[in-house]
């Protein structure tokens, strides 16, 4: 009997014990990045929840009356920012969550600014941000709102027909009060904000 065809099939086995390893380390490695991923974004989550736990009990304690306020609207949302500005331009990002208080549903958030103004130096501060009804809410967490502020319009809480303390009118059905992380009161800057649902960590979680 010829050698040949012997070695031919001992080649071939060879070969299909590299793909099948091959497969098999590209199917762990899958399973493993999958996992790590999963992790990645439950960490996120609950950095995103501390965050804005902080962000709240900071401006709980400089407007005590924003807590019944956040608890009786149709939803609210947080939205934590480090930015850097320099010069004539400026950019910042951040990342946050929006309750709807009707529906319990939570919805993980990414922020981008780009603004221009005079000023050099960092940037860290919190978005607290009020929504007063069902269309507000389902523009504000797909990224349709475009925000302006009017520090001439009266910030009803849409509840009592009062004003709220501190807070900004930023766009139909929408207030915001804005921090700095160590809890002193901004003017509301968000022309050139765009808030929208971050894709990753919104996926159905296990």
């Amino acid at each position: 009997m010829s050698r040949r065809p012997i070695f031919l099939l001992k080649g071939v086995i060879r070969m299909m014990k590299k793909f099948f390893a091959a497969v098999m380390l590209t199917l762990l490695l899958t399973l493993t990045t999958s996992a790590a991923d999963a992790a990645t974004a439950a960490e996120k989550r609950q950095q995103i929840d501390e965050l804005s736990a902080k962000a709240l009990a900071k401006l709980y304690e400089k407007y005590p009356h924003a807590q019944r306020v956040i608890n009786e609207t149709y939803a609210w949302a947080t939205l934590s920012n480090t930015g850097i500005k320099l010069g004539l331009f400026g950019d910042a990002h951040g990342r946050g969550v929006a309750v709807n208080n009707q529906t319990g549903e939570r919805v993980y958030l990414k922020m981008a600014e780009q603004s221009v103004g005079l000023g050099i130096g960092a940037k860290e501060y919190n978005l607290i941000f009020l929504i007063a009804n069902r269309e507000a809410w389902d523009n504000f967490i797909i990224g349709k709102i475009r925000f302006g502020t009017s520090a001439e319009a009266s910030a009803s809480d849409g509840i009592s027909g009062g004003t709220i303390e501190g807070a900004d009118y930023v766009a139909p059905g929408v207030w915001v009060f804005q921090m700095t992380t160590k809890g002193l009161a901004l003017q509301a800057e968000l022309k050139g904000t765009k808030i929208w649902r971050d894709k990753k960590l919104n996926e159905v979680k296990s």
